[in-house]
């Protein structure tokens, strides 16, 4: 990343965006391999966190689910330990600059560069009744979501690197013809480890919260003996030796590496850990480690489900503060392409 000096349009914290689709309830791949490794981008980023319920259109909902998804969303990314007093939480359809500065990135995106997206591809052949426009441009939107705020770096998976590159690409062509309005945001790969939590059924793939068997996913809002029991399930094998090795034994790797993301510990604790080989109580152990992440989460969570008016005053504070950075990029983005900007007009929208 290139050097940034720190102005007044460049904070001394850099700016980091990350965001997550309402489309249900969040499994503990997510949890490790994510939104934990958030938290602490907290004490030295200025950082902001979005339910991007806009990109959950591009598939048919149920608006009534889709509603209780999003306000289930925002409730988990708080009671994770997503603290409102420090970054900025709010939902992306309530700050109407996201939509507006997609359509005109869209006058920024080529043709091809969409029709290469492997995520448009992937969803195109599983979504074969209702491939539309927007799934089509949902990288364009993803855009708009990170450079509206002068967004420095993107925590991401691998499945989103191409995405941020084509964001990348987008920031670069419109600076080139206009100066530089744009920030161009760099990836931060989460750490391998605990981002690798695999299916429990079939840990050669990820664990996904779209996956058939209830067995194969931990949801984070699954209470305390549904989790002991999907982890008594976990598919291992039958050479009985505890040890990393994702070619031979790829559903003892899986709980071992679970086990080091719900406790701490690295690879060789670990290994010296579960030294007596025995799968049963390395299924028990892995669940009660992750009960005990899940715990408070959970109890937060209710908490935060059972006062629906303060999850809102925390939402709508956010889209206020989202707005207000939004806002100001629009006017520039409008100013610099020629389009009128008129302030009492602009205050209305």
């Amino acid at each position: 990343m290139e050097e940034i000096v720190v102005t007044e349009e460049h904070p001394a914290r850099l700016v980091a965006l990350s965001a997550a689709q309402p489309t249900g309830q969040l499994t503990i791949g997510n949890l490790f391999g994510a939104i934990q490794n958030w938290i602490p981008l907290q004490d030295h980023h200025d950082t902001l966190f979005c339910v991007v319920d806009l990109h959950a259109l591009t598939v048919r909902q149920d608006p009534r689910q889709l509603r209780k998804h999003i306000m289930e969303l925002a409730a988990i990314y708080l009671a994770a330990g997503i603290d409102p007093e420090k970054s900025v939480v709010f939902i992306q359809s309530h700050v109407h600059q996201h939509a507006e500065l997609a359509w005109i990135l869209s006058t920024f995106a080529q043709l091809g560069e969409l029709e290469r997206m492997t995520q448009f591809k992937d969803k195109a052949q599983r979504h074969r009744h209702n491939v539309n426009a927007g799934l089509f441009t949902y990288p364009v939107l993803m855009a708009a979501d990170i450079l509206l705020y002068g967004t420095h770096v993107v925590p991401v998976g691998e499945d989103q690197k191409q995405h941020l590159e084509l964001t990348r690409d987008i920031a670069i062509r419109f600076n080139n013809l206009y100066g530089p309005v744009f920030q161009v945001p760099e990836p931060m790969i989460q750490s391998q480890g605990a981002a690798r939590i695999r299916d429990l059924q079939n840990p050669e793939k990820k664990m996904s919260k779209s996956a058939e068997s209830d067995l194969a996913k931990v949801m984070m809002l699954d209470d305390a003996d549904t989790v002991l029991k999907k982890f008594k399930k976990a598919v291992t094998d039958s050479l009985g030796k505890i040890r990393f090795d994702e070619t031979n034994q790829a559903g003892v790797t899986n709980l071992l590496t679970i086990w080091c993301a719900a406790t701490g510990h690295s690879r060789e604790e670990a290994l010296a850990h579960f030294s007596h080989d025995l799968y049963g109580k390395l299924k028990v152990e892995t669940a009660e480690a992750v009960n005990a992440v899940l715990t408070p989460i959970r109890e937060r969570y209710h908490l935060l489900m059972d006062d629906p008016m303060e999850l809102e005053r925390i939402l709508v504070r956010g889209a206020e503060r989202a707005a207000q950075r939004a806002e100001k990029m629009m006017v520039r983005v409008l100013d610099v392409l020629g389009l009128p900007v008129h302030a009492e007009i602009r205050r209305r929208g």
